[in-house]
């Protein structure tokens, strides 16, 4: 089993969805990533929070064994960030964000942490995510996300990151907005030019579209869910378990394992989107996920 190094946002949310409002619950790409990743490695997490961050909320972290060596912790009040989803459950639509400590946030990662084998750079400014690279030592894999805000004012920046990683997992309209792509799947093959062996196009309901230039494409349907209560975090649970799964096994990711960790992301993210905040994510276990895997395989064989 190998370490991962996570860097991005521990937040706190107000979401309101069809199914009710949370005022100020645990959010953040580094905490969803974590409590996913967790199951099956060892997760390593740089991040900032202020004094307002709960004891019980650093707790839920340390019980999954996360590494919180580099969660740094500073006068002033944790990164918030409030949220509306209304018929498109795939898109929010964003009231307010307050970066708060989250403004200044300057990724230093502990010595301990340098010799990290997987590294996934969460949605944070691209030019902090290459000063993170530029402090790790020779990583076996590296994975980022992006986020619109960044692909408009510093596409400068995120293509040199794109450069320098394996694998961008990526939302559809994201995809689309960075290459200028007509659709998902056109937009995939483009991505990869830009450097990375392989782009996962996150779709939520619809699943998820895998290119890499060695196989092509991989395409397959989320889980099944009626109702989803919570989407917030669903990309960065996936992305937990995309990672997860790839440092549990005994070498250099394949693009089969590739494959493989796709499905063990989408299944994770089916458990995040069934409760507000990471409240399911929190109580999921890795039977819950073997259980659920089963049911997907009949969802997916002819």
């Amino acid at each position: 089993m190998s370490d991962i190094l996570v860097v991005g946002s521990l937040a706190y949310d107000s979401i309101e969805t069809p199914s009710g409002r949370v005022a100020r619950a645990l959010g953040g790409s580094a905490n969803y990533f974590s409590l996913a990743a967790s199951l099956y490695a060892k997760v390593r997490v740089v991040g900032v929070v202020g004094e307002d961050y709960e004891e019980a909320d650093y707790k839920l972290l340390k019980d999954r064994g996360v590494d919180l060596e580099g969660l740094e912790k500073v006068p002033g009040k944790t990164f918030h960030w409030e949220g509306k989803y209304e018929g498109d459950m795939n898109e929010a639509k964003t009231l307010r964000t307050e970066l708060n400590v989250f403004e200044h946030f300057n990724p230093k990662l502990p010595e301990s942490y340098k010799n990290s084998s997987f590294v996934f750079l969460a949605n944070i400014v691209p030019a902090l995510q290459m000063e993170v690279l530029n402090q790790v030592k020779n990583p076996q894999f590296v994975g980022m996300d992006t986020m619109n805000l960044w692909i408009d004012i510093a596409n400068a920046d995120l293509l040199k990151v794109l450069k320098k990683v394996d694998v961008i997992l990526i939302n559809e309209t994201e995809a689309e907005m960075l290459t200028g792509a007509a659709n998902a799947i056109e937009a995939a093959a483009k991505i990869v030019e830009l450097g990375p062996k392989a782009v996962v196009i996150k779709r939520g309901e619809y699943g998820f579209i895998m290119y890499s230039k060695e196989e092509g494409y991989f395409v397959l349907p989320a889980f099944p869910i009626a109702k989803v209560t919570d989407p917030t975090g669903a990309g960065d649970t996936f992305a937990g378990g995309f990672f997860g799964y790839l440092a549990s096994r005994p070498s250099k990711p394949t693009v089969k394992d590739m494959k493989q960790a796709c499905i063990y992301g989408s299944i994770m993210a089916s458990h995040t989107i069934q409760d507000f905040s990471v409240k399911a994510l929190a109580k999921t276990t890795i039977a819950d996920i073997e259980k659920r895997m089963a049911e997907y395989k009949k969802v997916i064989t002819i």
